[in-house]
């Protein structure tokens, strides 16, 4: 009974985001209802052959591989998407505590911060997919969490960040970036070089060790052979041959369409008569992903102004109010919840059944599945709000410059690095915006934080009240 007294206590005193995460809670109940008890992608089957062949996958790092090999004992894709919905509304936790107990907001602002990923139709439908996206939003999450929140950043600590990095770049190469930006953060706010290095050493480790295996089994030291085929795609938007001036054995790859008339980047790496077709070899082998590599820097030197236009044009998609069918129906239906389930490819049937025992294929069960499609219709986050916050967090960001921007860069450049690394080396797509979101949020109320504080210090200072003291902070 003192146990439940001190939950009920705890949930009072937090009421408004208790009351927020309720609601967030049966919002994904009533999606486990609607769609049993998994929803699918078309690397969903991949990731589960991977988990079930212990091999790395040649195209994404093993991450979620191996988060599903740790659930394969108990047969279930319900319990996957089960706990998926479950790191949801860590994630919007994590942000309410960050915001509440490290920078002192008031805990509406807090549950504000939080409510795009416990309300958004799109983050409840992503968080049914066998995808990696909400594993990695979570352990990104916690990584700002942990880098906010410990004050000082020792030795050890620097180690566990190091560990947690490599982990969120294993879940999802993107996370590449994120390393980057971690690094700077703790340059620019000068972190002593003994714990910078713990945080280099101990995320280069794993990853060196994870390229190593790679290597094992197909001859290249990295943690995928996709960085080729995905970037030759990208620059096929813009690629002009008699500008590029590509060598003879390069010289297949070009395209005799007009720029306005080429499909969307991705035809280019899966579409049937893709011109990396014209050569021999499997698709991602590493003489095609090599030479693909090539064409693909030789297009960008030659056309650095056009490349940075296909980036450009990418991200600004993300700010439009309305979404767009892109890039192509099929694609973007995968993200609904449909009225109807999509086939299951022949050659995924079995590994699903294996890893299930017993049938895969998601079952619509209806009223569940009919809310679930009218709330995605009205309840979704459109990107113009994230581009508001994202201005509002710079704003803040540059009053703070002679700080180097202050904490809220750190999760900014998170989600400026979510943006823009798919439009650089691949192609735009409605699912990479999500795990930005959380970031975007978490910066505005750092910045907006940050810049109600600076006016009342100088306030304070022209002696028309007394700066006030900021709120105690505990932390580890």
């Amino acid at each position: 009974m003192t146990h439940i007294r001190r939950a009920v206590a705890l949930a009072s005193r937090h009421r408004v985001f208790v009351f927020l995460a309720a609601l967030g809670l049966l919002l994904r109940v009533v999606t486990m209802l609607g769609y049993r008890w998994a929803m699918w992608f078309n690397d969903s089957y991949q990731y589960v052959a991977s988990a079930l062949d212990g091999e790395p996958h040649i195209v994404r790092p093993n991450g979620y591989a191996f988060w599903l090999a740790l659930l394969e004992p108990f047969h279930s894709f319900g319990l996957v998407t089960a706990l998926q919905h479950l790191m949801g509304l860590a994630t919007a936790a994590l942000i309410y505590v960050l915001l509440w107990r490290r920078f002192g907001l008031p805990k509406w602002a807090a549950s504000l911060a939080a409510a795009p990923v416990l309300f958004d139709a799109y983050q409840v439908q992503l968080e049914h997919l066998v995808l990696s996206d909400v594993p990695f939003l979570l352990m990104m999450t916690l990584l700002a969490y942990l880098a906010l929140t410990w004050r000082e950043i020792t030795v050890r600590r620097g180690l566990v960040l190091g560990l947690l990095t490599a982990s969120v770049v294993v879940m999802r190469s993107i996370g590449l970036g994120l390393m980057i930006v971690v690094l700077v953060y703790f340059v620019v706010k000068r972190v002593n070089w003994r714990s910078i290095a713990a945080v280099a050493v101990s995320c280069a480790l794993p990853l060196v060790g994870y390229a190593a295996w790679f290597n094992a089994h197909y001859g290249r030291f990295a943690l995928s052979n996709s960085d080729g085929p995905f970037l030759y795609a990208r620059v096929m938007k813009f690629a002009d041959c008699y500008k590029i001036h590509p060598p003879v054995e390069e010289s297949a790859l070009c395209s005799g369409l007009p720029v306005d008339e080429r499909p969307s980047s991705q035809f280019y790496v899966w579409g049937q008569v893709s011109p990396l077709d014209r050569y021999s070899g499997a698709l991602f082998s590493n003489e095609k992903s090599a030479l693909a590599g090539r064409f693909a820097r030789r297009a960008i030197m030659a056309q650095p102004g056009d490349y940075l236009s296909a980036i450009g044009y990418d991200v600004i998609r993300v700010f439009k109010w309305n979404r767009e069918v892109y890039p192509d129906p099929p694609t973007y239906n995968m993200y609904r919840f449909r009225t109807t389930t999509e086939p299951i490819s022949d050659w995924a049937v079995p590994v699903l059944h294996r890893y299930q025992a017993g049938d895969a294929r998601p079952r619509i069960v209806e009223p569940y599945a009919g809310f679930m499609r009218f709330y995605q219709s009205y309840f979704f986050l459109p990107g113009t709000v994230v581009g508001i916050a994202l201005a509002a967090a710079l704003v803040g960001i540059a009053r703070r410059w002679r700080e180097w921007g202050g904490e809220a860069i750190l999760p900014w450049g998170f989600a400026a690095a979510l943006l823009t690394a798919p439009a650089a080396t691949a192609e735009f797509d409605y699912r990479y915006v999500i795990p930005a979101v959380p970031m975007a949020f978490l910066a505005a109320f750092i910045s907006l934080r940050d810049v109600r504080l600076r006016r009342r210090a100088d306030r304070a200072e022209d002696g028309s009240e007394k700066e006030p003291k900021e709120t105690p902070v505990l932390v580890g």
